[in-house]
């Protein structure tokens, strides 16, 4: 079926084709940073969070961050060069990346298949040589190298922005 989304056993078999070799560990359903916190001392790399914004103007954004960055909304389109962004709805979130609000990955960019989403992948994030995204559900992280990812990224017909888009905060986020 064309327009169903993949699975996470479509996505691992998917970068295993690409030959990007990831580690993936199940865990009990992550909906929050807070929650994901837990697991850190289990799972070494960087820890991300990953906003669906839709701008004022129709587009749509995938912003991936360290997952301590601030995402100021109300200047975020000024770097972006975008309209004012607001959270897209679930519905959307669904409709183009075939995910649940709580398991929002650039993993999902396998079911953009109509290049629907700018991606931004966080400059401070991209530092980092290794990095830890949910495989299409929050009840597991994936581990991947940078370079892994945007050869993922690429594979799937996107060409991320990589922009200094998130503040680390030094607190609670």
């Amino acid at each position: 079926m064309e327009n169903t989304p993949a699975t996470r056993d479509i996505l691992l078999q998917r970068l295993n084709a690409l030959g990007i070799c990831t580690k993936t560990i199940d865990h009990p359903p992550l909906f929050t940073v807070e929650q994901s916190r837990a697991l850190r001392g289990e799972i070494p790399g960087a820890h991300t969070k990953n906003l669906f914004l839709k701008c004022k103007k129709g587009a749509l954004w995938l912003i991936v961050t360290l997952e301590e960055a601030v995402i100021d909304l109300k200047r975020a389109h000024t770097i972006l060069g975008s309209g004012r962004l607001s959270f897209g709805r679930p519905e959307m979130l669904m409709d183009t990346l075939g995910i649940p609000p709580g398991s929002v990955t650039p993993f999902s960019l396998i079911n953009d298949k109509q290049g629907r989403v700018t991606v931004v992948l966080d400059e401070a994030m991209m530092a980092h040589d290794v990095l830890n995204f949910h495989p299409l559900e929050n009840t597991a992280t994936t581990t991947i190298t940078r370079e892994d990812l945007l050869t993922f990224i690429d594979d799937c017909g996107h060409k991320p922005m990589i922009l200094p888009v998130g503040k680390v905060s030094s607190g609670p986020v």
